[in-house]
């Protein structure tokens, strides 16, 4: 694509408001994958800090914590994309007093009677009852409320749009690296080679997609990147079949003829000649994987073979909490479902978008 079909392409993309805005709204959960520890409140890996005690409230829910730090650990810097390890331990309370010099604590949900007194291996024999709960207790504010065990909804939101993004991503790599590969032979060389090809695209077609990945799933095993890997593995066909066709009447113009007499080998025709015509069609099929990758992801893990628990998942929250849409507390399956939707209908309205710019006809 030549330097001035792309300032075409984005200057007909960005003059078309659904398409700026999905593009808008695509780069900027890209950007909050990428930085989804220094956004959420909750750091730990996987925003994985259970609170049973104070499980499924609503938004805008503020407790005291008391926070203690962990017997043989020490404060550690994190990282970048993987969090900071938990080194404190978070106590929620109802209420707390100091009886005869000793600090009791009221952990929440317990009795309003009921008492305990705070452990005594704490540095609070060496400092000040008051002085002590006054450094070491803090006010946590959950946004959008806790799940069923007590984690920040709002967390596990942010970091599992990094799932999203990047089973979107893989996915379409994949199927592009195999789909551009055998479609680009089938159509050019034809003969032989084409019929193999197609009948490999045939036979990988006519198997539903899910069923498909679930037993590339079960093949490969549970987890992060075997999921990745099998919605890749299950998505190539419809790019090849688009890449094959394009390049069935694309060898028949009169520069790639020109291109055989001047003696370029096949190869050379085809990534120098060919395939650069086709990325047009091939940007359009792969916003619609992307958006496709996201669904078949969210029903694996809602299905539970997806990404593996405390992994968190849009599709695994639904999972988790779907029952909850008859108790009263809808949101906590709502949100990540709207999450969902959002990403998936951003990458089908830039599809679309992205169809009109490259129509040299409007």
């Amino acid at each position: 694509m030549q330097a001035a079909s792309r300032q075409l392409l984005w200057k007909r993309l960005w003059l078309d408001p659904l398409g700026a805005v999905s593009l808008a709204g695509i780069v900027g959960i890209a950007l909050v994958a990428v930085f989804a520890y220094q956004l959420a409140p909750d750091a730990s890996p996987n925003a994985n800090q259970m609170h049973l005690s104070i499980h499924s409230q609503p938004p805008g829910f503020k407790v005291q914590m008391l926070q203690l730090p962990l017997q043989g650990t020490s404060a550690s810097e994190g990282s970048f994309f993987q969090g900071t390890p938990v080194s404190y331990e978070r106590i929620p309370l109802q209420d707390w007093r100091i009886v005869e010099g000793e600090i009791q604590i009221q952990p929440y949900g317990r009795n309003p009677t009921y008492y305990e007194p705070l452990p005594q291996y704490l540095e609070a024999s060496t400092v000040a009852p008051q002085a002590f709960m006054q450094a070491h207790l803090i006010e946590q504010h959950f946004i959008l409320g806790t799940d069923k065990y007590g984690r920040d909804l709002l967390s596990r939101l942010i970091i599992g749009a990094r799932i999203s993004i990047a089973i979107g991503f893989v996915a379409v790599i994949i199927s592009l690296l195999i789909g551009v590969t055998l479609g680009a032979l089938g159509g050019y060389f034809g003969g032989r080679i084409d019929t193999v090809i197609m009948g490999i695209i045939n036979i990988v077609w006519s198997i539903p997609t899910l069923l498909l990945v679930i037993a590339l799933t079960l093949v490969l095993g549970r987890g992060f990147w075997q999921v990745f890997l099998a919605v890749g593995l299950s998505m190539w066909v419809e790019v090849a079949r688009l890449v094959r066709g394009q390049v069935i009447s694309i060898k028949e113009k009169t520069y790639v003829q020109a291109a055989h007499a001047l003696g370029f080998t096949d190869f050379q025709i085809i990534f120098k000649h060919v395939l650069p015509m086709v990325i047009g069609p091939v940007l359009v099929v792969s916003a619609a994987n992307f958006a496709s990758a996201i669904l078949i992801e969210s029903g694996l893990s809602f299905l539970g073979i997806g990404a593996q628990p405390p992994t968190p998942s849009w599709g695994g929250m639904i999972k988790d909490h779907f029952r909850y849409l008859l108790l009263g507390k809808p949101y906590l399956a709502v949100l990540p479902g709207l999450c969902i939707m959002f990403m998936v209908l951003a990458f089908m309205t830039l599809g679309n978008s992205l169809r009109d710019a490259l129509d040299v006809r409007s």
